[in-house]
């Protein structure tokens, strides 16, 4: 993938970079690579200044994207040899993308073919009948050619909604007709319930060779949504985790680490659910679609605090370039704002890319299942380029940047990178500053680029 490069003083660079033109073709491995020859720039230029020893996240996890029954299903629609080439393309570490930390849903999300969950029988507290059948020719295949190119692959997990029977509603869906009832019902026999459910359920995953590494306790804590979804406020989340899913996960000596989330910002359900006593029952926090002053505002009352990104822009299912050049930005404000991670959200879709509730949305892969064919949309080429060089264990680092503009440094002990981008349609002069020296560097025009700078 990479090409020799000239070197300077104690670094080699080298540029690898994605084009976000309207007229580019993504393709399985978007990244360009080319030798870059540096000229030394005068200090009182702008420059973007990496402040090495100022330390965002010291272990990032990476950056994955979810995956769904949709998906899963138009995966196996795929011949052997189709489906091992666009795993590889996704989850291989040393040509692919290389997606690293991952997410998928507890049973149905709203890219479920329909409502469903593992535990279709009314009052089965002892989930005497919970099974994972459905998925076993879907999804499950899917997150296993996964695992097969990465097997260092992270997930993490989180409903939608409970089983129907556990809700004060009767169905896991239609919370937009009757949000009074679209909660769990507060009554010990259902937490307990639930507690074995979810128990269930990672050691079902686990017999097929998946590890769900982090639960994250509710999709969206303040939704009352047409598909799945459950209101959940965070004196409940914190009474069904202290009392019942930890005590619970002990007992089944499980290394599942419990979250809390995943929680937006219009409720501040995230800082109220910090300030309970339970909230050191669990790792982190899940968040999603807030501004980084909700992180801000964490950190500043909760320095320990840990956050995590859990999905990441829906869009409206046109998977424009004029979309994916706004993904950069995006990706920028989580990890500059504290999170470890970025989550993009679908994966794959099909070829309609719309839901079993009636709209679409972007996705990073659109597979006709009629026709075999595999698409890779305009959002893989800049998720692809932040995967392969945003890696698990990396440090996120401090960008001072000239006119508000975006960066992102990354650093390990081989190596620091820093991301900026040209949307014009023109080539670009930047200069960049670590430790003290200034380094010319040229963007081409409408790119999203990474500066690798080897020691």
């Amino acid at each position: 993938m990479l090409t020799s490069c000239k070197k300077s003083d104690d670094y080699e660079l080298e540029l690898n970079y994605v084009i976000l033109s309207d007229v580019t073709k993504v393709t399985a491995q978007p990244v360009k690579s080319k030798a870059v020859i540096l000229k030394s720039t005068r200090k009182e230029d702008p420059s973007f200044k990496v402040e090495l020893d100022s330390v965002i996240h010291s272990n990032l996890s990476g950056i994955g994207g979810a995956f769904n029954e949709m998906g899963g299903e138009a995966f196996v629609s795929l011949s052997d040899t189709d489906q091992k080439e666009l795993a590889y393309a996704l989850f291989n570490t040393t040509n692919g993308t290389g997606l690293s930390n991952c997410r998928t849903a507890v049973g149905a999300s709203d890219f479920g073919l329909s409502a469903y969950s593992y535990s279709e029988t009314a009052n089965d507290y002892k989930m005497e009948h919970f099974s994972i059948e459905r998925e076993l020719s879907t999804l499950i295949p899917f997150l296993q050619a996964a695992y097969k190119e990465n097997h260092q692959l992270k997930m993490f997990a989180s409903p939608w909604s409970p089983p129907g029977w556990m809700k004060e509603s009767g169905k896991m869906d239609g919370g937009n007709k009757g949000v009074e009832k679209n909660v769990l019902k507060n009554d010990p026999k259902i937490y307990e319930a639930y507690a074995l459910y979810f128990s269930e359920y990672i050691k079902a995953y686990q017999k097929n060779g998946i590890s769900i590494n982090r639960l994250i306790i509710q999709n969206e804590t303040d939704m009352n949504p047409k598909y799945p979804g459950n209101d959940m406020q965070p004196e409940q989340m914190e009474e069904l985790v202290s009392n019942y899913i930890l005590p619970q996960f002990k007992e089944s000596d499980f290394d599942t680490e419990l979250w809390a989330g995943s929680f937006r910002g219009k409720r501040k359900d995230a800082q109220k659910f910090m300030s309970l006593e339970g909230s050191k029952n669990v790792t982190g926090v899940g968040l999603q679609y807030c501004p980084p002053s909700t992180m801000q505002e964490l950190l500043d009352k909760h320095p320990n605090i840990k956050i995590m990104h859990t999905e990441g822009r829906c869009e409206n299912g046109d998977n424009s370039m004029k979309q994916a050049r706004k993904r950069f930005s995006e990706v920028s404000d989580w990890l500059n704002s504290g999170s470890e991670n970025y989550c993009y959200w679908n994966i794959i879709l099909n070829e309609t890319s719309t839901s079993g509730w009636g709209w679409k949305q972007n996705s990073l892969i659109n597979i006709n299942r009629e026709k075999g064919e595999v698409t890779y949309n305009a959002d893989y080429a800049p998720i692809s380029l932040m995967s392969q060089f945003i890696r698990p264990g990396d440090q996120s680092i401090k960008v001072v940047t000239p006119n508000k503009k975006k960066a992102i440094a990354v650093k390990n002990d081989n190596r620091i990178v820093v991301f900026i981008e040209n949307m014009e349609k023109n080539i670009s002069i930047e200069n960049i500053e670590i430790a003290g020296k200034s380094y010319t560097v040229e963007l081409p025009k409408q790119s999203l680029c990474a500066f690798v700078f080897k020691k």
